[in-house]
């Protein structure tokens, strides 16, 4: 069945097309996302996918093409955040009866979670960072050195001890089964410390190019970086390798997890399908309608023709692993995940312990209070969101997770 795209038209900017028939949108992102519009370097139109909410910076879920300039609050601080998943050669009854175990020891072996306060270790960063991951750091270390030149107040972050980390949040690590029963790993996140400070100063240096300037903006994180200039060229530098850190990361702690689950899963096993990391949010060069654009995707996933990605959706639902259709008018994308309907507080406010035990049922995961704010009632009904993009996307494989480890 052919989907409707809503249009929806801006006075006085380009065109919001919106894949999102079926699932609730918020009046407050369509504000946002008439905002957005208005910036006079919007290239065609903006593309929405179906778990589109209210972000800070931008709205996320939205597809953000420009040209001659680049916003950075609308890749945001989590750069380069996204997913990577690996199809192993087990099957649901090569896994042991108790899953606590397996939790406990990917626990162990990731990084995750946070400790705030003075004098205190940081649970989610290492204490002594280990030989492997310091020669994936070394990677990375050479373009670092070139920012921290430039921009010294980046010098001391958490990177080094925040690659192969987890961190906090809707950041995830899972063990899942797909229809054929088959197991495989999947988590969930970005560049972490370094790529928030990376995010939150370039952002304030728009904000100060914007009054520098005398430049009114309809909202300051609207403040833009224009092609060409000393700050854009740092910033697209910096951006790049925010990404290529959580590129890494990704693959730093799936190596981690496949080697603790192997302490833990007695049957020997490999991985039979190429591992799909892949960003949601992020910026790069592409081409679309013959022309060369800067994309900038918030909380979406490229999917080019053919192109795999990965979309998930809570604690307690269904992921997928998707092969992109190339859809021109979405600049060949697709949504990140299920999309928030409620803020955090509000999914507090709303929601019990005994509420988030009977969401998780049959999910080896925490259910205490500190995870009430991802229950997965606090989510779009993934669903309906994998029917409003179904022709911007095509399912191969469908999960659901059985062990989750959340920050």
């Amino acid at each position: 069945m052919k989907r409707t795209i809503e249009v929806m038209n801006v006075e006085q900017g380009r065109p919001v097309k919106m894949w999102t028939e079926g699932v609730p949108v918020d009046e407050k992102a369509k504000d946002q996302l008439r905002d957005m519009a208005k910036m006079p370097f919007i290239f065609k139109h903006i593309a929405v996918m179906p778990d589109v909410h209210v972000g800070k910076g931008s709205t996320i879920g939205s597809v953000i093409p420009t040209m001659g300039a680049i916003i950075p609050a609308a890749v945001g601080v989590d750069i380069g955040c996204g997913m990577i998943a690996a199809r192993t050669s087990l099957h649901a009854s090569d896994l042991p009866d108790n899953l606590a175990g397996l939790r406990d020891a990917i626990e162990q072996a990731v990084p995750h979670g946070r400790v705030v306060g003075q004098a205190k270790r940081d649970k989610g960063a290492w204490g002594n960072v280990p030989d492997q991951v310091d020669q994936d750091w070394l990677k990375l270390y050479p373009d670092f050195l070139q920012i921290i030149d430039k921009y010294p107040i980046l010098k001391n972050t958490n990177n080094r001890k925040h690659l192969g980390t987890l961190g906090t949040g809707n950041h995830f690590i899972e063990v899942c089964l797909d229809e054929n029963q088959a197991v495989w790993f999947m988590l969930h996140s970005g560049s972490r410390g370094v790529g928030n400070a990376i995010g939150s100063h370039f952002i304030e240096l728009a904000k100060k190019d914007m009054q520098r300037h005398f430049i009114n903006l309809p909202h300051q994180d609207l403040a833009y970086l224009v092609e060409g200039s000393e700050h854009y060229n740092d910033y697209v530098f910096a951006v790049d390798w925010a990404q290529r850190f959580a590129r890494q990361n990704r693959e730093t702690m799936m190596r981690s997890v496949i080697a603790a689950a192997k302490k833990i899963i007695t049957k020997p096993f490999t991985l039979d399908m190429a591992a799909v990391n892949c960003h949601h949010n992020y910026v790069q060069k592409e081409q679309h309608f013959g022309q060369d654009v800067l994309v900038t995707r918030k909380g979406a996933v490229s999917a080019q023709l053919g192109e795999l990605g990965i979309i998930p959706g809570s604690m307690g639902a269904r992921s997928y692993i998707v092969r992109g259709k190339g859809n021109p008018d979405a600049f060949c994308s697709c949504s990140h995940g299920a999309g928030r309907i409620m803020s955090r507080t509000e999914a507090k406010r709303r929601f019990s312990i005994a509420d988030q035990v009977e969401a998780t049922e049959g999910v080896e995961c925490r259910k205490d209070s500190g995870v009430i704010d991802e229950i997965p009632m606090a989510y779009k009904d993934i669903d309906a969101v994998m029917a409003a993009q179904s022709e911007l996307v095509e399912i191969v494989h469908t999960l659901k997770q059985v062990v989750c480890v959340k920050g």
